[in-house]
């Protein structure tokens, strides 16, 4: 069992490089810390993306997400920052992350970042009757 968090985020083969299909991730206990004040922010993560060849596996991305927890930083870098690292790791044809930040002080926050592999393009969205 792990005890710690882990900035190493580990992969599986898509079972379907072949097609696009959406994996659709939410995390609703994201933590990490204003770096103004040292207070704890709470945010629900979004992660949508298509794969290409790698999936994000979800115990490590459980940890992964889990290192944040103590560090400072504000939603927008901490947003930019996930989205990087999953980006680097995995490599897909598309990923959006939305970070869904808490009220604070009257305030809430929501950053949304994508990212769209170079030579990828969406389908053309069905509409069915």
């Amino acid at each position: 069992m792990a005890t710690q968090p882990s900035r190493e985020l580990e992969l599986f083969p898509n079972p379907q490089p072949n097609r696009d299909y959406t994996i659709r991730i939410s995390i609703p206990e994201f933590t990490c810390l204003c770096p103004k004040t040292g207070q704890p922010d709470f945010a629900t993560l979004l992660l949508e993306y298509i794969p290409d060849r790698q999936c994000v596996e979800l115990k490590s991305l459980k940890m992964y997400v889990w290192s944040f927890r103590n560090e400072g930083a504000f939603h927008e870098a901490v947003t930019n920052e996930i989205l990087d690292d999953l980006v680097t790791a995995t490599s897909p044809r598309f990923m959006r992350l939305s970070a869904i930040f808490s009220v604070r002080g009257g305030i809430d926050t929501t950053v949304i970042a994508e990212h769209k592999a170079e030579n990828w393009q969406p389908s053309v969205v069905v509409k069915l009757p």
